[in-house]
């Protein structure tokens, strides 16, 4: 990086564009499903957030979130964050989550949940490892088959990540400090999954089958994804019994 990144607010309808804009280089021209800029300005306009991150003028990440309620309270659905290409590994996504927290807690917003794929596993170490999220709740095919080529014309399975912003687990997990284990329970992912989503189909179908039916079934005992860790046959989602919230 040439300059420092910088997080702050988008707010006009220039920035609004720029975030379509990358959103287009980052998922592709050919994905159909792209969010139009007035989605952007909803979310601005109706308590939502949209953040981006700049080197120097250059939008180079962003995250746009809505506003929700459930049982009487507010939180924020972070619907989506992009980082470009050339930018990833780099703490950018980590600055956004960040800002983004402390944005939401600035107006005593004190929880923002997110959906994301169960399968692909460096955003579940992402989410639940260097963020301190927890996951209970399993949304098969949430989206339904779309055409996006990054679906690869699976169903769009979602875990929901609850992020509790000002929770001791949290903030040690922002910390680099949450600690390992112990774990009750385990639900593993094989190693070449990566491969076999351009190779075999069926066989991630297959796996995709499986991971729901674990899923669901920890999760109606009342088991909650904790933690991402190295397992015998690939990597594996730790689970512990939860009753916190």
């Amino acid at each position: 990086m040439n300059q420092e990144i910088t997080v702050r607010k988008c707010e006009s309808l220039g920035e609004f564009h720029a975030c379509v804009a990358l959103q287009r280089e980052i998922w592709g021209e050919q994905d159909l499903e792209v969010e139009p800029s007035t989605m952007f300005v909803v979310a601005s306009l109706t308590g939502g957030q949209v953040l981006g991150a700049y080197e120097g003028s250059r939008l180079v990440g962003y995250t746009m979130a809505v506003g929700g309620l459930r049982n009487g309270g507010a939180y924020l659905h972070s619907h989506m964050t992009g980082v470009h290409r050339d930018y990833r590994n780099r703490g950018v996504g980590r600055r956004l989550k960040r800002f983004q927290r402390e944005e939401a807690l600035g107006r005593d917003i004190r929880l923002i949940e997110w959906t994301f794929d169960p399968l692909e596993m460096r955003n579940a170490h992402f989410n639940l490892n260097r963020l301190g999220a927890i996951c209970r709740r399993y949304l098969p095919n949430l989206y339904g088959v779309t055409t996006s080529p990054l679906h690869r014309g699976l169903a769009t399975d979602r875990l929901v990540a609850e992020w509790y912003l000002d929770s001791p687990r949290v903030v040690a997990a922002l910390n680099s400090e949450l600690p390992p284990g112990p774990f009750t329970s385990s639900i593993e992912l094989p190693s070449n999954l990566e491969d076999w989503k351009t190779e075999d189909l069926p066989r991630v179908q297959g796996v995709q089958a499986t991971v729901r039916e674990q899923f669901t079934r920890s999760f109606a005992k009342g088991y909650a994804a904790v933690a991402v860790s190295k397992a015998e046959s690939g990597s594996a989602y730790e689970l512990v019994p939860w009753s916190e919230f």
